[in-house]
């Protein structure tokens, strides 16, 4: 997304994301015609919400100067507004686009960063007007996140968002001319995403948290299962209207602790689509991140590891 410098990764990107207390780093490399390789995982806690001096601590021994830095903003910091793409050169296009977030949000056009991708569409898609996804965030919020690295003696080379790690995750399990489904639960609700050929197609925020999925009364829990099937069928349904060229085949149901709840059996039996869990070590090597055979330390650096699955956006 936000793209601060350009450079030339050659042993991938390490990511940090400051979650729930902590600060989360993860780092994936992507040796060729392998599977990715988690080379390391690491949280240090930020009791003193002081998350410059955190990270410090936690780069200490990383010798991070020598890698990629890429961070998340946090879903209430950024605005993810689907636009059509205006009929411009290539050359006026955010500034186009500035001009129709303005329109649709109160913003200050000076005082925020805009970039933006595109949503796929089929080859022989009829579509006059490309769909594409604006992404709007302050600039000084991300001129804060600069400084935090900057004061750890880290180099932040790209600012990016959930939609978008969860975008590289979701590509793992993809299967070609099929879609693919994820779903991520956490304390602040959950993220449904679809992907086809590496791209986002669609994203959805739930207000259905990790606790919700997993309550401890059985008629409770059973409840937040049907509103959550409920709201993934209406977004599948809506997904087959928008995109006729391709199907899901699979909607995976990312870990979110130890258990899940019954969750991905009752999606299973309510949904037509195929309910797998995501299991990270079935995509990426982890041999050398063993604690990621929990399902509790999967939920944990989910974000940070689709961070570091980072690969460079089309030119649009």
């Amino acid at each position: 997304m936000f793209r601060l410098r350009k450079t030339k990764e050659t042993d991938g990107w390490r990511a940090v994301t400051f979650q729930a207390g902590e600060i989360r780093a993860a780092h994936v490399c992507r040796p060729a015609g392998t599977a990715p390789v988690v080379a390391m995982v690491a949280f240090e806690a930020d009791q003193d919400n002081a998350p410059a001096e955190a990270l410090a601590r936690l780069a200490r021994n990383w010798q991070g100067q020598r890698h990629a830095f890429t961070t998340a903003l946090h879903a209430a910091d950024y605005h993810f507004l689907p636009v059509d793409a205006p009929n411009v050169p290539a050359t006026e296009l955010k500034s186009a686009i500035a001009w129709t977030v303005a329109s649709m949000i109160d913003i200050n056009k000076e005082e925020n960063t805009i970039d933006v991708l595109s949503i796929p569409h089929g080859k022989d898609s009829a579509q006059r007007v490309r769909g594409m996804y604006a992404v709007v965030a302050r600039t000084e919020l991300a001129n804060d996140y600069h400084r935090r690295f900057q004061a750890a003696r880290l180099t932040l080379k790209a600012i990016d968002i959930p939609e978008m790690a969860q975008r590289n995750l979701a590509a793992l399990l993809e299967t070609e001319g099929h879609a693919v489904g994820l779903i991520s639960f956490d304390a602040g609700g959950s993220l449904l995403t679809i992907t086809s050929g590496g791209e986002l197609c669609l994203a959805r925020r739930l207000d259905l948290t990790a606790a919700q999925m997993g309550h401890p009364d059985p008629a409770v829990r059973a409840g937040h299962h049907e509103r959550v099937a409920l709201e993934i069928q209406r977004s599948l349904d809506h997904f087959n209207r928008q995109f006729t060229w391709t199907t899901v085949s699979l909607l995976a149901v990312a870990p979110f602790g130890d258990n899940d709840g019954g969750l991905v059996a009752f999606l299973a039996d309510n949904l037509e689509t195929r309910v797998e869990p995501f299991l990270l070590d079935k995509v990426l090597d982890i041999s050398r991140a063993p604690e990621l055979k929990d399902p509790s330390a999967q939920h944990r650096f989910l974000l940070p590891l689709g961070l570091a699955l980072r690969h460079e956006e089309k030119a649009l």
